[in-house]
C-alpha cells in the first residue's frame, strides 16, 4: 500500500485496484479512516476531529492529484506523492 503523503503524525495511502468509490485511506496513531475524494468526506472509521478537518482541508487542496493517484493504483502503477498539508 503506497503512501502518497505524510503530515502531522498523519499517513495517506491508497491500495492498489481498490474498489469504488475513490477514496483513500489514513492512519493516525490508533485510528484508522477511509475517506471519499469526490464527495471529500470520512466514510469508515474515525479520526479526532481536528485531524478529519485537517485531512478534509488537505484533500480539498488536492482533489485532482488524487484522482490521478487513484486512476494510477486501480491500473497497479505507483501513484505520485502529494505535498503534505503545512
Amino acid at each position: 500500500m503506497p503512501t502518497i503523503s505524510m503530515f502531522y503524525g498523519m499517513l495517506i495511502q491508497m491500495y492498489w485496484d481498490e474498489h469504488a468509490p475513490p477514496h483513500f485511506h489514513v492512519t493516525y496513531g490508533e485510528y484508522k479512516a477511509t475517506f471519499n475524494i469526490k464527495e471529500l468526506s470520512l466514510s469508515e472509521g474515525e479520526l479526532p476531529r481536528r485531524a478529519t478537518e485537517l485531512v478534509l482541508d488537505w484533500a480539498e487542496l488536492h482533489q485532482a492529484e488524487l484522482l490521478t493517484d487513484w486512476d494510477l493504483c486501480q491500473a497497479k502503477q505507483q501513484p505520485n506523492p502529494i505535498d503534505p498539508l503545512k
